[in-house]
This record gives C-alpha cells, structure tokens and sequence, in this order.
C-alpha cells in the first residue's frame, strides 16, 4: 500500500514518532513517505493567518495518517489549517495520532483527536486506528510502540 503520513511538528516529537512509523510501516511492506506540513514565517500557537510551503498532496496515496500536536488544549491551528484545504478523502484508509505534554487525555489529547475525526468525516474518509501520545508520560516509548503497532496492523 502507499501511504503518506502528513505531519505537522514544532519541538520535533511528532516528527519522531513519524519517523518510527514510516520505518515499522516499511518494514511491513508498504512504500511510505514522509510529508511535514511547513509554515511560511514564523509559527505561534493560536496562529490564523497561516500559509504552508506547500500542500501534500493526498490524492496519490491509498492510506494517510494525520499526525499533530495538542496545543491550548486543542488540535494544532497548522494541522486544522491543512485538513480544511484539502480534497476528499473519500476511499482513503486513514489514522491519526497526536503528541502532547499534559499526562491526562481529557487535556486536549481527546479533543485533537475528536476533531481531527471530525474533519476527515466529512471528507468521507476511512478512519481507523487513533492514538495519543503524552511526551511526559515515564510510559512514553511504550505508548509510542502501541501506536506504531495499531496503526501498522490497520494498514
């Protein structure tokens, strides 16, 4: 299957985590690419007025996964900003995962997920396997390989 996994990464987490799911994915068969959502200028939390420097395109790939930052409690504005500009998802396989700081799901992790969902619906996309990893967490690696393992077995 080729899949892409579109992400977007401030501090550098997201990104690591993708990196490992490209390689697991891989390792399984699939052709992967890497595609990182970029800001043009500088990013800030809360951002509107955000332009990217460019678009992945979601058309060439038979399965996707959205990954992003919680921020203020919510999905990242990069990723909301993205996921509204694109075209149907429809007959995509997709997952979603988000990176996050606070300990608790209910601190914006349930909430990214919920709306990154809510989004790829209504783009009639597939959606499987979510996952949410909390950066904080003494169990972070092993909710890392969990993550990487739902979303691998999905596809």
């Amino acid at each position: 299957m080729n899949i892409g996994v579109i992400y977007f990464s401030q501090t550098g987490n997201t990104h690591s985590v993708a990196v490992k799911l490209k390689e697991k994915l891989q390792a399984e068969g699939h052709s992967v690419n890497l595609e990182r959502l970029n800001v043009v200028g500088d990013f800030k939390p809360g951002q509107k007025d955000l332009r990217f420097e460019t678009l992945p395109d979601v058309e060439q790939y038979d399965g996707i996964v959205f990954a992003a930052p919680v921020q203020a409690f919510s999905l990242c504005g990069a990723m909301k900003k993205y996921l509204e500009q694109i075209p149907s998802l429809k007959d995509k396989k997709v997952a979603l995962y988000v990176t996050k700081q606070l300990r608790f799901n209910w601190t914006g992790g349930n909430q990214a997920i919920n709306k990154m969902k809510k989004m790829c619906r209504v783009k009639e996309a597939d959606i499987g396997e979510t996952g949410i990893i909390v950066w904080s967490s003494n169990e972070r690696e092993q909710m890392i390989n969990d993550v990487i393992a739902k979303i691998t077995q999905y596809f």
